[in-house]
This record gives structure tokens, C-alpha cells and sequence, in this order.
């Protein structure tokens, strides 16, 4: 193509082709346009240069020069747009070409389809930012009126706090127990008016309470006149709150007198409430524990003979349930509660005969073993299986005389070796029946200064003319750190109370001689009644045995 442009260019002035050129089919307007503006231009020079074409020589010939140096650049801008021309003739085939081979038109359509599908997308897009905008106003709004109550019911893993515990203080102590007294008094003073009722303590109140009661459950009312009682016990409670005097009560409420606390306490004092705390804890395990371990055993048919009435009760009121109507079953029900309470129960607590033959729930609730009960059971089944026959020739070696229940005393042993020679005492000393085994308990000599001295824990017996204390810190048998006590030598025995601001009487014996300044006191007794009685039983007994004797 640069070959030819190149012919084209140093072609010379030939006008008849540019003229061709011009009117060629390829050519465009414009093209054709500029030829002719191209085309007049020589007519522009003067007329009279023309016509005067045999001027003088000098001017004619600088004119012609002239001329043909217009002619020439003529002919250059000539060729310059000749090959503009074709320049842009070859361009557009080009052009054509490439549209043919990359198809413009298909790629226009689908650019026209990209942008009408970008507009549906755009448009959908917008739809679904008005929704998520109205589904998250409506989230904000139901998460700001019911936010606090959704947060409740997240589940979150639960944490094991272990609370701090207190150190031990016998001020602490005492201030809980006076507070769980004040907080039981409420209780005991509710079951103590519902006893009250029962027993007919007050006839008139009783009678009064009999027939509502029995007006309610005749009418179906039983239920709403509880609820009814309750709202009543509350109106009360707030007026009462309120400042209002209001006391009621079929039973008199008996005021304890309230003693000041103590602010120091001697060490023989804490440990005395320590141990008045452990055994009333001991105490009240002890009763839950009961109470447990025969409802257990009343389900595990420990006791056939006992649950089997049960068993067969509970299909009975299962079989009512399921025939007769509810409101039949509900008065039945209701009719029998009354008429038990007020009436069988009466007759029960004043005749215990009659109790002890009839009354079903009682004798089976007494009858239901505990554990501890029937390891003393299979036990006794025990030794009554492998227990040995006593031979003629074990009877023979028994002195004449002698009864068998002599020998086993004198073969009573403590843990330190036999009885009496742990205590100095003649052989035919042993200890009473009722405390074979000892009760254990703490001697208190105010007598002494030294700790050591002041307090010793052990055992106590009492025998037929002596009461011995065996020392748990004793080493040997014969210990000076034994006491023992006669029973004629006691001038004054008492029950005592270490602790005067805990309620009850105390787990101590208070025991004067004359030998002491100050009485002896056996403390932290659990069994300190039973062993009031053995020894006072048998001082009196000895006391009165000498008054007869002189």
C-alpha cells in the first residue's frame, strides 16, 4: 500500500485522474466537496495577468515563475489529499472488515440485554433493601418491647459459685439460732391452734369451725373457703404490718422472756453451746432421717404386710376416680377430712387404747421400720442363729449362788481394763443396766486454773454407791485423772445450763461434795435426763437406805 502511495505522490500534475478520483463510487460527499473547492482555485488570480500574456519581459517572467510555483504546491496539496483519501478509504474497509469478523450487532444485543438485565437486578436489589429495612424496623420494634423478657429465656451455662464460708463464732451462733426460733415461731404457733381445734381446747371455737366446715364440703365450697381464709390471714397480716393491734389465737401465746447476750464467753461456755447446737442438729437429723427412711421403706415393700395396704388403696381410690364423677369424689373426700379431724382424731388422742387399736395410719406409720431397726433385726437374727449352747460342764464352774447376771458383772472391762480396777473399787462394784456402756460427757472442775485440769472429756458411770468418771486422756488403767465420786458424800445434785440465752434446760448435771469449792458439772451430756435419773434414783435409794439403818 506504501509502494503505491508512493507512485501516486510523485505522479505529477495529472487532473483528468484527480478528477476521477473525485467521482469514484468509493469517494464520499465530503470528499467530493473538497475536490471542488479545490478545482476553482486558479480562477482566482487576476484577469488582467491573464490577459496580458505579452507583457514586458522581467514582469512576465517572474509572473510565470510565480505561476508555476502556485502550480506546484497545488500539485503537493493535491497529492496530500490524494493519499488522505485513500488513507481513509483503506481505514473504513478495515473497519467494515472487523465489524464482519467480531459481529458488532450480536455483540450490541447482548450488551443491550447485560444492561437490561443490570437494571432488573438493580430494581430487585432496591425491593429487597425495603424489605430487609422493614424487617429490621419490625425486629428493632419487637426487640425493644419484648427484648428483656427474650433474654430470659437464653440459655447460658450454669456457674458453680461456692459461697464463703463463716469461721465459727459463738456470737454468730447464738443470733441464728434466735433468729430461726423467731422465724419457726409463726409455724409452731399455726400447728399449735390447728391441734388446738382438734382437741377442742375451746369448745365454742372448735363447734363454730366444725359446722362452716362441714357447711363448705357439704356445699362443694371447701376449697374457696380455704382460699378465702388465706386472704383473710393476709389482710390481717398487712393491717398488723400497718401498725394495727390484732390478736387472735385459740391457743394463749406463752411469752419466753428474753435474756440479754452475753458479750464475753469463757471457753468452758462455747464449748457448752457447741455442744447444745450439735445435739439439737444431731436431733433434728436424726428426726428427718426417720421420717425418710419409712417413707422408703414403706415403698420398697420392706414391710409386705404394711405396704399391701397401701397398694390396695391406692386401687381403690384409682378405680373411684375413674367411675365417679369429681364433685362425688371431692365431697367424699372433703366430708371424711372433716369428720377425722374434728371428731376420730379426738377420740383417738384421748383414748390411746382405742388409738393404738384402730386408728390405721397411726399403727402402720409406727410399725414402718427405719434402717438403723432393721440392722438391729438381722443382727439379733444373727446371734440368735450362731449363738452357742452352754454346756453342763461351763454351768458347773458358776459358783453356787450366783446368779448369772453377777458373773457377766464382774466381767464388765472398760477400754482401759476391768472395771474395778480401773477405779479402786471392790469387785462387786459394777455398773447399773441403764448405763452399761457409760454416757459420754465432759467434766467440768471450776475448781482448777489449767485448761488441761478444767475440762476433760470421758465417760460416766454410776454403780450401786459410786459415780465414776473414766478419763479419756488417761494412759493407764489406774489413772489420777479418774474421779470417782461416792453417792453418800453428794450434798446437793442438780440439772444445769451452762449457757442461760439458749433455750431448753441444758445438757449438764451439776454435782456438789463436800470435798469441792465449787459443784462438779458433767456436761454436754446427750443423754442427760436418763442419766439425771439413774443418779438421783439411786442417791435416793442409798439417802434413804441409811435414814432407815439409823
Amino acid at each position: 500500500m506504501l509502494k503505491k502511495l508512493d507512485k501516486i505522490r510523485f505522479r505529477g500534475p495529472r487532473r483528468d485522474e484527480f478528477l476521477d478520483l473525485a467521482e469514484s463510487p468509493t469517494a464520499s460527499d465530503t470528499e467530493g466537496s473538497e475536490e471542488s473547492l479545490v478545482k476553482p482555485r486558479p480562477s482566482l488570480r487576476d484577469p488582467e495577468e491573464l490577459r496580458d500574456p505579452a507583457g514586458s519581459g522581467s514582469p512576465n517572467m517572474a509572473a510565470m515563475q510565480d505561476l508555476r510555483s502556485d502550480s506546484e504546491r497545488l500539485n503537493e496539496v493535491k497529492g496530500h489529499l490524494e493519499i488522505a483519501l485513500l488513507e481513509k478509504h483503506f481505514l473504513q474497509e478495515e473497519l467494515r472488515k472487523l465489524r464482519e469478523e467480531t459481529n458488532v450487532d450480536t455483540l450490541k444485543q447482548e450488551l443491550e440485554k447485560e444492561r437490561v438485565r443490570r437494571l432488573d437486578l438493580e430494581q430487585k436489589m432496591n425491593e429487597k433493601q425495603q424489605k430487609e429495612t422493614l424487617c429490621s424496623r419490625m425486629q428493632k420494634w419487637l426487640y425493644d418491647r419484648f427484648g428483656v423478657y427474650i433474654e430470659d429465656f437464653r440459655f447460658q451455662p450454669e456457674e458453680n459459685t461456692v459461697e464463703p464460708e463463716e469461721p465459727l463464732s459463738a456470737k454468730r451462733l447464738t443470733e441464728n439460732m434466735r433468729r430461726l426460733k423467731r422465724c419457726a415461731r409463726p409455724i409452731t404457733n399455726f400447728l399449735r391452734n390447728l391441734s388446738a381445734l382438734s382437741n377442742w381446747h375451746s369448745v365454742y371455737t372448735s363447734a363454730i369451725a366444725f359446722i362452716v366446715y362441714m357447711n363448705a364440703a357439704w356445699h362443694g365450697w371447701a376449697i374457696p373457703m380455704f382460699l378465702f381464709l388465706a386472704i383473710l390471714r393476709l389482710s390481717l397480716n398487712y393491717l398488723i404490718a400497718r401498725g394495727w393491734r390484732i390478736q387472735w389465737s385459740i391457743v394463749p401465746e406463752v411469752s419466753e422472756p428474753v435474756e440479754p447476750p452475753k458479750e464475753d464467753l469463757t471457753v468452758s461456755e462455747k464449748f457448752q453451746l457447741v455442744l447444745d447446737v450439735a445435739q439439737k442438729a444431731q436431733n433434728l437429723f436424726g428426726k428427718m432421717a426417720d421420717v425418710l427412711e419409712k417413707i422408703k421403706n414403706l415403698f420398697m415393700w420392706v414391710q409386705p404386710e404394711i405396704t399391701q395396704k397401701l397398694y390396695i388403696g391406692l386401687w381403690v381410690a384409682f378405680i373411684s376416680s375413674c367411675v365417679l364423677p369429681y364433685k362425688l369424689v371431692g365431697f367424699m373426700i372433703g366430708l371424711y377430712a372433716g369428720i377425722k379431724f374434728f371428731i376420730i382424731d379426738f377420740l383417738f388422742k384421748s383414748c390411746p387404747k382405742l388409738r393404738d387399736k384402730y386408728d390405721t395410719p397411726y399403727i402402720v406409720w409406727n410399725n414402718l421400720p427405719t434402717d438403723p431397726q432393721l440392722k438391729e433385726r438381722s443382727n439379733a437374727t444373727v446371734s440368735r442363729r450362731i449363738q452357742p449352747v452352754v454346756s453342763r460342764s461351763s454351768l458347773a464352774t458358776i459358783p453356787a449362788g450366783v446368779s448369772r447376771e453377777e458373773e457377766t458383772g464382774r466381767a464388765h472391762n472398760t477400754k482401759k481394763g476391768a472395771f474395778h480396777e480401773v477405779f479402786n473399787l471392790p469387785e462387786t462394784e459394777r455398773p447399773l443396766p441403764v448405763c452399761e456402756n457409760g454416757w459420754r460427757c465432759c467434766l467440768i472442775n471450776r475448781d482448777r486454773k489449767m485448761p488441761t485440769d478444767y475440762i476433760r472429756n470421758g465417760v460416766l458411770f454410776v454403780t450401786e454407791n459410786y459415780l465414776c468418771f473414766e478419763s479419756s486422756s488417761s494412759r493407764s488403767g489406774s489413772s489420777k485423772k479418774n474421779k470417782v465420786i461416792k453417792l453418800v458424800d453428794i450434798t446437793d445434785i442438780q440439772k444445769y445450763k451452762v449457757l442461760s440465752v439458749l433455750p431448753g434446760s441444758g445438757m449438764g448435771i451439776s454435782i456438789a461434795t463436800p470435798s469441792t469449792q465449787k459443784p462438779l458439772v458433767f456436761g454436754a451430756m446427750i443423754h442427760r435426763d436418763e442419766a439425771f435419773e439413774a443418779i438421783f434414783t439411786q442417791y435416793m435409794k442409798i439417802v434413804t437406805t441409811g435414814c432407815a439403818e439409823t
